[in-house]
């Protein structure tokens, strides 16, 4: 299933797109339930995770906006 949304944190909005399973898998992050995963901030890609790691997170509030949406899906 895929999930696209905006996150705002730090007075900054992030949009993400995640595609994540019922069950996770040696693909997801962490080998957990998210194959996929897809943040921008300012029309720039901040981080990109596509069944391994192609931009990785740019900065904290990046790491930030990931966590939370690891806890959400992975």
């Amino acid at each position: 299933m895929w999930t696209q949304d905006t996150i705002t944190y730090n007075g900054k909005t992030y949009r993400y797109a995640v595609k994540h399973f019922e069950e996770p898998s040696e693909f997801g992050y962490d080998e957990g339930r998210a194959s996929k995963i897809w943040i921008e901030r300012d029309g720039k890609t901040v981080f990109n995770y596509d069944r391994g790691m192609d931009i990785k997170a740019a900065d904290r509030d990046t790491k930030a906006v990931l966590e939370m949406l690891l806890k959400k899906f992975n």
